[in-house]
């Protein structure tokens, strides 16, 4: 009974075939299920990296388009934005959170206005240090979660940064040293990706059983054919051999001991034998091939009639004997255009392409395939031989990804403003949406393979190339179109990934129109400015005028008188003329300076020096008037970047409406108890260059503080104010990236506060 138990166990240990197959099916099964495993893991990643990066272009795609709805602070345009772009099949929410956590804006009504706990997932990835980091990578900002009706979601948050434009704009203001204001949170379904997944994963397992099972079937023959078979074989022949009989069956061909020990007693045997074994070795080895090899596989005569297939075709087609290719591939009546086997026949070489067809149920499929020419012994083309490999699945996934990247590219190109892709390193446009060519008026076709510099004019390329490697906004940056005129745009920066490569995506907005109204609302303040100046002007003028014609009196007197004029005198009282003449014509030169129009040039000037221009012109009325100016100046001031003509259009605003406010609360009073003075103080407060103007009016009431640079209000009489001095002011200092205040003056009155980022120190006055 235990010999019984036992004996498959000795069996296996004296089969060498047995430990054969048994060897090399293990080796087989760990290496094909090794290759399934990395194979799925690596569709996985590959699909989910495309989500991914489709997910995060989407993201990038939303920010860009709600930039310029958030800078103008239209929440109908964001709402709109993100309602449309949410109705997508794979979008779940879109949110934009503010910065203390409440959703501001959502494609889901019910959430705006819902306070997000901080240590929820997607805040938490920016929470889990405190202060919240600035910047995250992608990979940071991801994150996978189970929805509650049982199907994955990928979320990507990205945060929306503080910019100068946010910092200084009036009507939703942040603190320059706020670096984060919010994020934007986009969630889409994984849903569909999952089946995709599964159904890979299934398709792999799947084709690694199939090669499994028939890569162990020709294992299995062959280790019967060349290990079992020759062994019985020579068993059989050395039988025969003691019974007298013919060992020609013998058949085996080897190097080893076994092969040797059959040579031996093949050599005992007939020549003719020999060769019909290895005739009969070839034609099984060439049958076993051709019926388990996973791929489809036809013999065709030069009338496309099937000669011959292999199991894999009969299986998805399930033709017919005497059968043709065309019929038994696509159902047709005649052969296919520009078929591969007809050009085999003609031209005797292999052929490959793609060819696409129904499977035997009805579905679509795909095929990668090759013809080879079959030749006689003369030489001559007897038949084809077509192999195809189901490429069906990848074709599924490459239309989904393709419809997919089709969504992205109408999200990109019904973009308001132009949107340019560059390469990261050479600045060369990738691509563009089709507002460029409305803007520019290029076509898509020139622009691309352009750099983007072309744009520029050549003097200016190598400063904007350092500008936009390294910036997330330029304002007012001058550019030429198709015409080669220029166009004032505003250009947003943003880094993004692009199929195979790390791209900048660039979003230009013309602000051409807008700054030529600007242009003409200054000039016009500039000209309403010059009116109130004229009396003052008058003054200013009068003293160099009274020394000449004092001057002129005495010489007249003198000349009448025919007495001479001492030498001393003489020189003298020419002197004064020669001053106060050049002081007349300076004052007036000043004046036809400050009245002309101008564009707006920034530039690094010396704050105090701008300031003591636009005093000098009011000097003498301020002196008749009885106003005392009190200078506190901080030398050696860092330079500001800024227009030094607008800017002391500002100051001389400030210092009529200073005089104005005086006058006003004072009147002609001359008791000693007046305060009439105008304080002028600059200071660097690092990193800000300070200038306040204050006087000792009637002051600004608060309730009219939030006013008082609005265009067209003033609180002056009838015909003696504009509205659009102040307004203006406002403009010219956003322009010049600095911000006004108005604030009280402690012994009373007003007092205008102005910042400025200082660039560089400067030496002297």
């Amino acid at each position: 009974m235990s010999l019984m138990i036992f004996r498959p166990i000795i069996n296996l240990r004296r089969s060498l075939a047995a430990k054969l197959i048994l060897t090399v099916g293990l080796t087989l099964l760990i290496t094909i299920s090794t290759w399934a495993y990395f194979n799925i893991n690596y569709q996985e990643n590959k699909l989910m990296q495309n989500i991914v990066a489709g997910t995060d272009r989407l993201t990038n795609t939303i920010k860009l388009g709600t930039h310029y709805a958030m800078m103008s602070n239209s929440r109908a345009d964001i709402n709109q934005i993100i309602t449309n772009i949410g109705k997508q099949e794979e979008i779940e929410t879109i949110r934009i959170f503010n910065k203390d956590g409440q959703i501001k804006y959502s494609n889901q009504p019910s959430e705006v206005d819902q306070i997000t706990n901080i240590k929820a997932e997607a805040c938490d990835i920016c929470h889990k240090t405190d202060p919240p980091p600035s910047q995250l990578e992608l990979t940071e900002r991801i994150r996978i979660f189970d929805s509650s009706k049982g199907y994955r979601l990928l979320g990507i948050i990205g945060p929306i940064c503080n910019e100068p434009g946010c910092a200084t704009d009036n009507c939703h203001v942040h603190p320059q040293g706020k670096k984060i204001l919010g994020a934007l949170d986009v969630v889409i379904s994984l849903a569909d990706t999952d089946k995709e997944i599964l159904t890979a994963g299934k398709g792999i397992i799947g084709l690694a059983a199939i090669v499994f099972l028939v890569t162990s079937t020709i294992i299995f023959l062959f280790v019967l054919r060349f290990v079992n078979q020759p062994i019985r074989k020579l068993i059989d022949g050395t039988r025969m051999i003691a019974r007298g009989g013919d060992p020609g069956k013998v058949d085996v061909d080897q190097d080893d001991e076994m092969g040797q020990l059959a040579t031996a007693i093949n050599q005992m045997g007939m020549e003719i034998g020999e060769k019909q074994a290895e005739l009969n070795k070839q034609k099984d080895e060439y049958q076993t091939l051709f019926e388990q090899v996973p791929c489809l596989i036809t013999v065709q005569d030069k009338n496309f009639k099937l000669l011959r297939y292999n199991d894999e075709f009969a299986e998805n087609f399930d033709p017919e004997w005497g059968d043709y290719c065309y019929h038994a591939y696509k159902g047709r009546n005649e052969k296919c255009v520009n078929c591969p086997v007809e050009k085999t026949f003609e031209d005797g070489q292999s052929h490959h392409g793609e060819e696409s067809g129904l499977n035997k149920d009805g579905s679509e499929a795909h095929w990668i395939f090759r013809t080879t020419p079959i030749k006689n012994d003369q030489g001559e083309i007897i038949a084809a031989m077509e192999m195809s490999l189901n490429i069906t699945q990848r074709k599924q996934l490459e239309k989904k990804l393709q419809k997919s990247e089709k969504k992205y590219h109408e999200i990109f190109n019904n973009m308001p403003n132009p949107v340019f892709v560059l390469d990261n390193d050479t600045l060369e446009i990738i691509d563009c949406n089709d507002s460029v060519p409305a803007v520019y008026g290029y076509t898509k076709d020139e622009v691309i393979t352009k750099s983007f510099l072309y744009l520029f004019s050549e003097e200016e390329r190598d400063r904007y190339a350092v500008l936009i490697k390294n910036s997330t906004m330029i304002n007012q940056v001058k550019q030429l179109n198709h015409q080669r005129r220029p166009l004032t745009v505003n250009i947003r920066i943003s880094p993004a990934e692009y199929p195979g490569k790390k791209v900048l995506l660039v979003t230009t907005s013309d602000i051409t129109k807008r700054l030529e109204t600007e242009q003409q609302l200054i000039q016009a303040g500039k000209m309403a400015t010059v009116g109130e100046m004229a009396t003052g002007i008058a003054h200013e003028l009068n003293q160099p005028l009274s020394v000449i014609k004092t001057a002129s009196s005495f010489f007249i007197q003198k000349i009448n008188k025919r007495e001479p004029i001492e030498d001393d005198i003489l020189f003298k009282m020419l002197g004064k003329i020669d001053i106060n003449v050049d002081r007349a014509a300076k004052i007036i030169n000043h004046m036809r300076q400050f009245a002309r129009k101008s564009d707006m040039d920034l530039e690094k000037v010396q704050l105090n020096e701008v300031l003591q221009n636009a005093f000098e012109i009011f000097s003498q009325q301020l002196k008749l008037r009885g106003i005392k100016v009190v200078w506190d100046i901080e030398k050696d001031l860092p330079r500001i970047n800024a227009d030094a003509g607008r800017l002391e259009q500002v100051f001389i605003n400030l210092l009529l409406n200073a005089r104005d406010a005086i006058e006003e609360k004072w009147g002609s009073r001359e008791d000693g108890q007046m305060d009439k003075r105008i304080v002028l103080k600059t200071k660097f407060d690092r990193p800000f260059v300070v200038c306040k103007v204050c006087d000792t009016g009637k002051g600004v009431d608060r309730s009219i503080a939030d006013k008082i640079f609005d265009p067209f209000f003033t609180t002056k009489e009838v015909g003696k104010g504009t509205g659009l001095g102040l307004s203006i002011s406002y403009g010219i200092i956003k322009d010049c990236g600095g911000s006004i205040r108005v604030a009280d003056h402690k012994p009373g009155g007003a007092c205008f506060i102005l910042k400025f980022a200082g660039s560089e120190k400067s030496h002297g006055k």
